[in-house]
């Protein structure tokens, strides 16, 4: 007879961040709580993630039929151009990590805060300063010059307002360089007793890598795009030729930034699904030092193959074969990531929860966004395939199917951490499942269009593409679905969730040694790590025997 009492039920804490410096709106506004931060950056990021997706909405309603059945052609103009910035800018380069990187990276490494807590508040106010000139913009004619403001459009010829949105950008630049900043000091300075750099979880080195073409990258773009507001004011002539400028040079120092800049909204991404895998295959992650490594390579290397971007504007042969190169051994740190990811699902035993379909999402929409960027780095086919819809789905399959969806999935794999709640279960299958199909439905198409030649960019298309055009837009909708269904099952959890506990998956990182919510100082005593990372054998701790399978999680079903 086993007389061994049952376990009690686990009770939240009763002091922890969200309430124990009060829940006034005060005490939120100049909190220092790096967790405090994450949650205001959450909100900010999807109020840009929204007006994006109105962008988004109204050109692919316009889109149903040849002629355009929406908008005029210069409206159409702004539509692209506003969805880019709001996206780009403002949603994808700060979601992970001002939002999750906020929240976990001091827990991860047994910190109780980020090195600079009151910078860390100023890197949002400086992002809501920047976000705030850039809404004005939109408000006040919008933009028309594409997200890139291509000089001399930008700088000379366009008649919508270019100036507060270019300074909007400008601004939320130093955002992106106080938050890397921020990091790379923390993971240096703070890291708990027995935390060396080489059990630091995966998410931290893909965080560091991404502060590092945040700290390096973001000054090139900001003072690009500053020289081309000084232009339009003042009529200086750094781009313009008439006054011996050159506008091959704007996009040379643009894309210095922006192609790496596709690594800061990514590898985040995958540092999350780092995270996921491991935990849902109940398996240590394959090749940890080769992941980490790939991290840091792909930071090096995304900063020499900018100019891949522009190998039909009249460079050399040379100059573009070497790029081309280039663009192709960027590759190979990837691949290691997902040939890793791989090798760890093999013989493991797989939990099919939320965060683990939208981690396998991950895999294959950025496997087919990362394949046909080669596509793109061919110099043959790039002459045939540039400036078509090839492009845009290329960029979606990595952007949307990649850095959101691992967005998307970190927050339902942190979420019980966060709130101390569990969500539906069936209902955050369900959409993961919808927002699968409908990416594939929007985008795929669109490669098909590319290459028979449909040019992106065109508010109007030969009728002999609209089916495809139509398949696409009816994938719109229902992705659409597949990103309102969380914000409304996650809203509804915060207050009717079943509690989480601790460590609800089980999982073998340091924030899930602590509360749920956490306390504000995170830990109640300095954690001491005395294991490897990602060690599903021997942790009584969690509850685990060796070898034990997986059992599912308990959602609120």
């Amino acid at each position: 007879m086993n007389n061994t009492p049952p376990t009690p039920p686990y009770e939240p804490p009763r002091d922890h961040y969200l309430i124990s410096a009060g829940g006034h709106i005060r005490s939120w506004l100049l909190t220092t709580d790096h967790k405090r931060i994450a949650l205001l950056y959450l909100i900010s990021v999807t109020v840009f993630f929204f007006i994006g997706g109105v962008f988004a909405t109204m050109i692919r309603i316009h889109l149903l039929t040849p002629g355009g059945v929406l908008v005029t052609p210069e409206t159409y103009n702004k539509l692209f151009t506003m969805h880019g910035v709001a996206m780009i800018f403002f949603f994808l380069i700060p979601s992970i990590p001002a939002v999750l990187g906020n929240f976990l990276i001091p827990m991860m490494i047994g910190a109780k805060d980020l090195a600079f807590p009151k910078i860390n508040l100023l890197s949002w106010y400086i992002y809501l300063i920047g976000g705030s000139f850039v809404l004005y913009s939109f408000s006040t004619g919008g933009l028309d010059t594409g997200w890139t403001f291509y000089t001399p459009l930008s700088s000379i010829y366009s008649n919508s307002a270019v100036t507060p949105a270019v300074l909007g950008i400008f601004i939320n630049g130093f955002s992106s360089i106080l938050t890397g900043l921020n990091f790379i000091v923390t993971i240096h300075t703070m890291r708990a007793p027995g935390m060396t750099w080489f059990r630091l979880p995966l998410f931290v080195w893909s965080h560091y890598a991404t502060s590092v073409i945040m700290i390096l990258g973001t000054p090139v773009v900001a003072i690009t795009l500053l020289l081309a507001g000084l232009e339009r004011m003042f009529h200086l002539g750094f781009f313009n030729p008439a006054m011996g400028g050159d506008p091959i040079l704007f996009q040379h120092l643009f894309w210095f930034y922006s192609h790496p800049a596709v690594y800061i909204m990514v590898l985040p991404a995958m540092g999350v699904v780092s995270e996921i895998i491991p935990t849902f295959a109940r398996k240590p992650i394959f090749g940890y030092t080769f992941i980490a490594a790939s991290s840091i390579a792909i930071a090096v290397i995304g900063f020499l193959v900018w100019a891949h971007h522009m190998f039909v504007t009249g460079e050399s042969t040379y100059a573009a074969l070497a790029f081309s190169f280039l663009s192709y051994l960027v590759a190979i740190p990837s691949a290691i990531k997902v040939f890793n990811w791989t090798a760890t699902l093999y013989k493991g035993s797989i939990s099919w929860d939320a965060p683990m379909l939208y981690a396998l999402g991950f895999i294959g929409l950025f496997t087919i966004g990362g394949i046909t960027g080669l596509f793109l780095a061919c110099l043959g086919l790039d002459i045939h395939i540039h400036d078509t819809y090839f492009v845009i789905a290329h960029f979606h399959y990595i952007m949307v199917g990649g850095a959101v969806m691992g967005y998307v999935g970190g927050l339902h794999y942190w979420w019980p951490k966060i709130t101390g709640r569990l969500y539906s279960e069936a209902l955050s299958t369900f959409a993961a499942i919808v927002l699968f199909l409908g990416f594939n439905l929007t985008f795929f198409p669109q490669f098909i269009l590319g290459y028979l030649g449909m040019p992106r960019r065109y508010s109007s298309y030969p009728p002999e593409f609209q089916v495809l055009n139509v398949l696409s837009t009816a994938g719109a909708s229902i992705l659409a679905l597949g990103y309102l269904l969380p914000m409304a099952y996650l809203t509804w959890s915060m207050r009717y969730g079943k509690v989480a506990g601790p460590n609800p998956w089980p999982a073998t990182g340091l924030e899930w040694k602590t509360d749920s919510p956490p306390p504000t100082e995170n830990f109640h005593v300095t954690p001491v790590v005395d294991w490897e990372p990602y060690d599903y054998r021997n942790r009584p701790d969690l509850g685990l025997a060796a070898g034990a399978p997986l059992a599912p999680a308990h959602g609120d079903d």
